[in-house]
């Protein structure tokens, strides 16, 4: 059983910082050919320099929201890798919502991000894998992999958009398994607790009890790096996985063992 990507082509979303850009780094480390997804052009250029367009690493810059962006991504990995074996839906937002107020639109911004941007790139992707499926007579065809939360069994009422967004990629995922698996392409979903991404790195920095929380609250006592999700998704990736799917694994560090905290997981 190979834990090896070496060769294969991945679209990694949401990857100019935080856990996008370190899967996205360690795949082309390991050998992956890399399109690099995010609507923040300007910092895909600083994380990537200006080799970006040499070599096994490319960057597409475009807001995955409009269906035609989504298009052109699948056709810009294609015209650079000529397939697409790999699809790893990164992009997440986080902010709070006010369950109580109307006028809050936190809800609708959080779905059409965190849930239905990965559901239409899944359906693209998904398309162009079978198309390549075709002409091969076994084996996996493709791999789709999906960040999610613990938020999605452990609310905060701050968090309701994103717990709510976050339920609904996990039963995604499941059902995105079903109907691509006679297709033999596989569909899983990481979900996690607490990792000092970008957005938590903020908002500990401006309250550090946060930190201390988290931490105290956490059976193995500290918050994951974005690294320490790599190879997770690297094994979800690979054929190492094989007989893996609609499986929504859960790394928070054993948090999700205990009751509900204070503090929401990022």
């Amino acid at each position: 059983m190979s834990f090896s990507i070496s060769g294969k082509t991945a679209i990694v979303t949401g990857a100019a910082n935080g856990i996008g850009l370190a899967i996205a780094r360690d795949f082309a480390d390991k050998g992956a050919n890399v399109m690099c997804a995010d609507m923040d052009e300007k910092k895909l250029k600083e994380e990537l320099g200006e080799t970006r367009d040499e070599g096994n690493i490319r960057f597409f810059a475009g807001d995955l929201r409009q269906r035609l962006t989504i298009a052109n991504l699948v056709s810009a990995t294609i015209d650079a890798f000529e397939q697409v074996d790999i699809l790893v839906n990164a992009s997440r937002q986080v902010m709070p919502t006010n369950a109580l107020d109307v006028e809050d639109n936190s809800v609708d911004m959080l779905l059409e991000q965190n849930l239905m941007t990965a559901l239409r790139l899944t359906q693209q992707v998904a398309k162009r894998m079978m198309k390549q499926g075709e002409n091969q007579s076994e084996g996996q065809v493709g791999s789709i992999i999906n960040l999610s939360s613990t938020a999605a069994h452990h609310s905060h009422p701050d968090l309701m958009g994103y717990s709510i967004a976050s339920a609904a990629l996990d039963q995604m995922t499941r059902s995105m398994a079903l109907s691509l698996a006679p297709h033999r392409i596989r569909v899983n979903a990481v979900a996690f607790g607490s990792v000092m991404s970008a957005s938590l790195k903020a908002s500990v920095a401006e309250n550090r009890e946060w930190r201390d929380d988290i931490r105290s609250h956490t059976p193995l006592g500290r918050i994951a790096s974005p690294s320490e999700l790599v190879q997770a998704v690297q094994f979800l990736a690979a054929d190492s996985s094989s007989f893996m799917t609609g499986e929504v694994m859960v790394i928070d560090g054993g948090r999700s063992l205990l009751d509900a905290v204070s503090v929401p997981a990022h």
